[in-house]
């Protein structure tokens, strides 16, 4: 079981005179003395918890301390199970690929896109391939043109040193 983490003051750590007070059902219960504030908490059998330090008064409020991390520990389990981590996957081709090899790289990476993730293609010059930079703005101009049906060309074709790279988006539903 994980340790009650100490984000906030409680009880006997609170050293303030005066506090603003919030009730145990969020009700205010004005600015009292800190002393005070620590009886109402024990007659309830719960904690005096600090939530905002920096104001003046400082804010203080009657909880059961443990069962409030819990819940805000939940909280944040579901806000995880949520999110939905898109992830990169890269195509790599070469300026000499056949027709026939980029059909399969293209069902493949239409694949990846159906799943949900974003596809990098990337053209591969070597040597003297530099200057045929149009060769494989042709092949990236072909893969999306394949993939256009399920896909957005999230960022153009661009020369990256040796590299010609394209990154496709999958279609918002």
């Amino acid at each position: 079981m994980k340790n009650i983490n100490k984000d906030f003051s409680m009880n006997e750590e609170i050293r303030e005179k005066e506090i603003r007070l919030i009730g145990s059902n969020g009700e205010p219960l004005g600015i009292v003395p800190t002393i005070e504030a620590k009886k109402l908490a024990e007659e309830k059998d719960m904690d005096l918890v600090m939530m905002s330090p920096t104001a003046k008064p400082p804010v203080c409020r009657i909880m059961d301390y443990g069962k409030y991390v819990y819940e805000q520990s939940k909280k944040e389990k579901d806000a995880k199970k949520k999110q939905k981590i898109i992830s990169i996957k890269e195509v790599r081709c070469s300026l000499t690929i056949e027709e026939h090899d980029i059909d399969i790289k293209a069902k493949n990476a239409r694949k990846f896109l159906l799943e949900g993730d974003k596809v990098k293609i990337t053209v591969r010059f070597r040597g003297r391939e530099m200057e045929l930079a149009h060769m494989g703005q042709k092949i990236l101009d072909n893969f999306a043109a394949k993939l256009e049906d399920v896909c957005l060309v999230e960022k153009r074709p661009k020369r990256e040193g040796r590299n010609m790279t394209m990154v496709l988006g999958p279609k918002k539903a």
